[in-house]
């Protein structure tokens, strides 16, 4: 039960971060509320494997963190474009980029 409140909470926070970067970042894609459900769907298709998944690989953590970022910018990304498809990919990976390297900061000064 402590790792599934710690996850929620870094969820919460992720995702608060997440929203408010990358939907300004995706305003050409389409309505707000598609943006914040884009950004929703993208953060539950990477953040809980992140969390539950990429910890049973036993990597140090510097290793760790690059690969499970490196997953989550792609996986974001793709959804991204997969949901408005208007956006360039340079668009998408921007947007996901950014978020994500927020949502890293935002935890790592938590820690």
């Amino acid at each position: 039960m402590p790792l599934l409140r710690a996850w929620l909470v870094a969820f919460a926070l992720t995702l608060a971060s997440e929203l408010a970067v990358a939907v300004p970042l995706l305003a050409r894609g389409g309505t707000r509320s598609r943006r914040i459900a884009a950004v929703c769907l993208a953060q539950l298709a990477t953040h809980p494997s992140v969390w539950f998944i990429w910890p049973l690989l036993g990597l140090p953590r510097p290793q760790f963190l690059l690969l499970a970022e490196a997953f989550a910018l792609v996986v974001e990304a793709l959804i991204y474009r997969l949901c408005f498809e208007r956006l360039a990919w340079s668009r998408c990976f921007a947007a996901s980029a950014l978020a994500n390297g927020i949502s890293v900061s935002v935890g790592l000064w938590l820690l």
